[in-house]
């Protein structure tokens, strides 16, 4: 919005020159969503206290989670609020990819509104029956692909780290394949958050991870260089991760231990499907796929939990020691996903 109503005003006051440039629209929308989030975030706790929005903790997770129940949940309706309106405030509104993108986080975060508004009413941790929410992510999903399928050249070929003449060409199963990576990011995210800090730390980590990579592969001359698919209008989605990362930034500062709210799945559905999209549209999907399944590998012992972090927590680990190391992890395979651009 901003780029559409003060780049114009360019020919007769230069500063506004710096609009058409993704790299400063994308700043700018990280720091609006880190606003939003850190003069917000306070007043969404009281709210969520005086309605008496709190968290339900599962009986069969660890004991000393139980604490926990009451906390205010479903800070994931600020998180998405801060998204959409800093993204459409920085956007190029003329961006497909990034209506798309913004489409796709809101279905989700929906879809997660319903499941932690069920868990509410009801007072238990169990929301949305399983089937009921994976069907909704599906057709969420499916829509997001096809609209984006339809309205550019698609190119169902993957793109391999360390080779780059090999590009497998999936055909029509590259469509079950975008689902699969959409859907399954999505609940990736959603296991992860059960430690204060847990979901949106690593989140922004990989958020600022494809910020890059989306700007890079939306740069005709820089994806040259690098020998990466090129993708036209990418770099637009730069903002949309940027923005992502800004708010999560954000809402760590109330989220950090001890947490004084949960985002719930109305923040953590979206984030993954989200990273999915984000993969897609730049074509480093199995970059996606290598991060969850290098970091599933990381724990090589039978887990006496599941989720995992919840593992470590029954080997002994303080609940700060589990968040502050699976960050660290995190950061280390964006590091690995970001260093094979050049070993191609």
């Amino acid at each position: 919005m901003l780029y559409a109503l003060l780049y114009p005003l360019a020919d007769d006051f230069i500063i506004f020159n710096v609009f058409k440039y993704i790299t400063f629209r994308t700043f700018g929308g990280i720091l609006t969503a880190m606003a939003i989030c850190l003069l917000l975030g306070r007043w969404q706790i009281q709210l969520l206290q005086k309605w008496q929005i709190g968290q339900s903790i599962r009986a069969e997770g660890p004991k000393h989670h139980q604490s926990k129940s009451g906390t205010p949940t479903m800070g994931g309706v600020l998180i998405a609020c801060s998204i959409i309106v800093s993204t459409l405030l920085w956007m190029d509104l003329r961006s497909i990819p990034v209506w798309i993108a913004v489409g796709l986080y809101a279905a989700f975060a929906l879809i997660g509104f319903w499941d932690d508004a069920r868990k509410v009413r009801l007072g238990s941790n169990l929301g949305l029956k399983g089937r009921i929410k994976l069907l909704l992510q599906i057709i969420a999903a499916l829509i997001a692909a096809g609209i984006f399928y339809r309205l550019f050249p698609a190119d169902t070929r993957l793109a391999f780290p360390f080779f780059k003449l090999l590009r497998p060409d999936l055909g029509i199963w590259y469509l079950p394949f975008a689902l699969f990576v959409m859907v399954g990011a999505s609940n990736a995210v959603n296991l992860t958050d059960g430690l204060d800090g847990l979901a949106a730390g690593p989140s922004v980590i990989a958020f600022l991870s494809y910020m890059v990579l989306a700007y890079l592969a939306g740069h005709a001359k820089i994806a040259g260089y690098l020998q990466i698919p090129y993708i036209p209008g990418a770099g637009e989605l730069a903002i949309v991760a940027g923005v992502v990362a800004g708010a999560l930034i954000g809402f760590l500062w109330y989220n950090s231990h001890p947490a004084e709210i949960f985002m719930g799945d109305v923040g953590s559905l979206p984030l993954g499907a989200s990273l999915g999209f984000l993969a897609l549209a730049t074509k480093n999907e199995l970059l996606l796929i290598t991060q969850v399944i290098s970091f599933q590998l990381w724990g090589r012992r039978i887990f006496q939990m599941a989720p995992l972090h919840h593992h470590y927590e029954l080997k002994g680990w303080k609940e700060s020691k589990v968040t502050i190391r699976f960050w660290i992890v995190s950061f280390i395979l964006c590091l690995v996903a970001l260093s094979t651009l050049k070993l191609r």
